[in-house]
């Protein structure tokens, strides 16, 4: 098979985005959970939590733009202007978040401001991300090279729902987070809150399972015509299995196997996605291959990224290395 190098980069984009959804999905459920904390010591200890990594994690955020412009500039032409607003109010809830963490724990009376501004700003994050997932999954109306649809084609009642399904995911997912990083009373917390986040994440992972096909008729050839069914079944199949591990986890009160669990099935729920769109960049219709650059320009990028990917991975895994066990509440962040 001959080397293609739209291939290479589409898996570097897939690569890139579902590191950035793992890596920063607990740090914005922590922040979706915090104004529910026990206590103001407990809110402390959540945000030490993350705090030495979380600014490590939105790399993957940046290597996913700067690849779709780079390896497929007909795409990022197209979903920029579809996903204008979304991507503003998501941008504008991350810087949100990333002055809380420096200024939080400086401030004393607008200690109230920062808490709120952390935790607003990690839900609207959170839901932002999800709507343009819900947007990308209904497709964008496109004329030739340009999009032509409304600024504001992407509120849908669909996408609302994944906007709402994805922060209850990353809510589930800081939950069994600090499950694995805390201990005595917000760890008992944090196992209260992962039954009843693990039933609603099941419910909206049903929703969207069952609404995408019902909405676009060539994914629902793809998943339900024989012998797809077949080959396919692993993917719900896993994912109830997952479900079942998560719940036998939480009620033995295991401190690792929730998160990985939680983990496996987001890389589950990823698959599903890819499946249904694939080999669409911009659905309904353009391909990975009609929105690719040309061939020299996605080789020259490569050589820069088969060198600096694995340096993100080095000291991404030498940071969490660093920052590995349970997080005392009198150490942290200053």
């Amino acid at each position: 098979m001959p080397f293609d190098p739209t291939l290479v980069w589409a898996a570097i984009i897939a690569f890139g985005v579902f590191m950035y959804v793992f890596m920063d999905g607990f740090d914005l459920g922590i922040g979706i959970l915090f104004p529910f904390a026990p206590s103001h010591q407990d809110r402390d200890t959540m945000m030490n939590s993350v705090a030495p990594i979380w600014d490590a994690n939105e790399t993957w955020l940046v290597l996913g733009g700067a690849g779709l412009l780079g390896a497929f500039p007909l795409a990022y032409a197209i979903l920029l202007p579809a996903l204008y607003i979304p991507l503003t109010l998501m941008l504008i809830a991350l810087i949100f978040r990333g002055v809380a963490f420096e200024f939080r724990f400086k401030a004393v009376t607008s200690r109230p401001f920062w808490d709120l501004a952390f935790s607003l700003g990690s839900f609207l994050a959170a839901f932002s991300q999800g709507m343009i997932l819900g947007a990308f999954i209904q497709g964008f109306e496109v004329a030739g090279r340009d999009y032509i649809g409304g600024a504001f084609a992407w509120a849908s009642p669909f996408a609302i729902v994944t906007g709402f399904g994805l922060a209850a995911g990353y809510a589930l997912l800081g939950s069994t987070w600090l499950i694995m990083k805390t201990e005595a009373a917000l760890q008992d917390w944090s196992y209260r809150l992962a039954r009843p986040l693990l039933v609603v994440v099941l419910v909206f992972i049903v929703v969207v399972s069952i609404w995408t096909p019902l909405r676009d008729t060539a994914i629902a050839d793809r998943w339900f015509s024989w012998p797809n069914m077949a080959y396919l079944s692993p993917v719900p199949l896993l994912t109830g299995l997952l479900v079942f591990l998560l719940h036998r986890a939480i009620a033995r009160r295991r401190d690792l196997a929730p998160f990985l669990c939680t983990l496996g099935l987001f890389l589950l729920s990823y698959a599903g996605l890819a499946i249904s769109l694939w080999p669409n960049v911009v659905p309904p219709d353009i391909t990975i291959w009609e929105a690719a650059s040309a061939p020299g320009s996605q080789l020259f990028l490569l050589a820069g990224t088969v060198a600096v990917v694995p340096v993100i991975l080095l000291y991404t895994a030498f940071s969490y290395y660093i920052f590995r066990g349970k997080i005392r509440h009198d150490a942290g962040y200053h």
